[in-house]
């Protein structure tokens, strides 16, 4: 098992990193006097985030698939031709609602897209089949689809519009080294249980441990993002915009990185909670070592909308 975690665990990091590099890179790209100007309607640089959004979906899908199984484990009646799209569209809202828009059409849009999601989940469902039973939890699994698997992680896009690519390899990074760290202290050191009924190899050794160690972590790459003069955020529109240098508080830092080992922790128990509700183990067995991918992402997803509130806290 631990062989398992650690050469998966290195791929998928690598990959990861490939990934955020990628999108760096992509961000350097001037698409003016070209014909992919004209494609993405007369932007001077592409949108910063793109191959974070496309990534962002294809994981999703998979884990709508996930979830699927887990709803159907549990008796409800979910498909997979809802809950995928359900789960993309909450990443793409994310990602493609105007920077500049008015607060009420954001939210409006929002609501909107919530409404459609939650029609058509019925209609799947109801209307073609002409049944009624089994409605209700399957518009439920769509909108859960929609929050769990696209709104929470659609907040790492909403954070790529001001801040650089690194930004969100810290937080998922912060938010996985409480993992590592509960681990091996709650093996090492772990004797009261967390909380036995839901999560019987979680140790409060192993989540004191846990979040020492993210909260190091997260003084130390705030520490040398501004020893490197690397902290900031963006200001103004893209293709106008401009890097406001700002070095992180590292005080600041350290609450953050706590918060984020705390989080995390508690999204991992909520992904066990709807697992062990639902009777399974894993959430599926598509990586070695780890189960599913919702047993890889459910700490970092959670730990997302508090980040991007932090980050607007600190440098905003």
């Amino acid at each position: 098992m631990l062989k398992h975690r650690l050469i998966f665990g290195s791929t998928m990091i690598a990959v990861m990193i490939g990934l955020l590099a990628l999108d760096s890179w992509l961000d350097t790209i001037r698409l003016q006097d070209t014909f992919w100007q004209s494609l993405f309607l007369g932007r001077e640089y592409l949108p910063r985030g793109l191959v974070l959004m496309i990534t962002f979906c294809f994981l999703a899908t998979i884990a709508a698939f996930e979830l699927v199984a887990i709803f159907h484990a549990k008796g409800i009646e979910a498909s997979r031709a809802i809950l995928a799209p359900a789960a993309i569209s909450g990443c793409v809202l994310m990602y493609a609602i105007p920077a500049g828009l008015d607060s009420q059409e954001a939210i409006a849009i929002m609501a909107t897209l919530t409404i459609i999601i939650f029609l058509a989940a019925l209609l799947r469902h109801s209307y073609w089949s002409k049944r009624t039973q089994g409605a209700v939890g399957a518009a439920s699994a769509a909108m859960f689809a929609f929050i769990y698997m696209g709104i929470l992680p659609g907040f790492y896009l909403g954070i790529r519009r001001w801040h650089d690519v690194w930004v969100i390899l810290a937080i998922i990074l912060i938010t996985k080294s409480c993992d590592i760290g509960a681990y091996f202290t709650g093996r090492a050191l772990g004797r009261h249980k967390l909380i036995p009924w839901l999560s019987p190899g979680k140790t409060w050794e192993g989540l004191a441990g846990g979040v020492c160690f993210s909260t190091l972590l997260a003084v130390g790459l705030a520490a040398l993002s501004n020893h490197l003069d690397i902290s900031g955020i963006y200001r103004g529109i893209r293709g106008d915009s401009h890097f406001d240098y700002q070095p992180y508080n590292l005080y600041g830092a350290a609450v953050a990185g706590l918060i984020l080992g705390l989080v995390g922790q508690a999204g991992d128990l909520v992904a066990s909670l709807f697992k062990r509700d639902a009777g399974i183990k894993d959430s599926g067995n598509s990586i070695p070592g780890f189960g599913g991918l919702i047993d890889v992402i459910d700490s970092p997803i959670v730990t997302a909308p508090f980040a991007y509130w932090m980050l607007q806290t600190l440098l905003g």
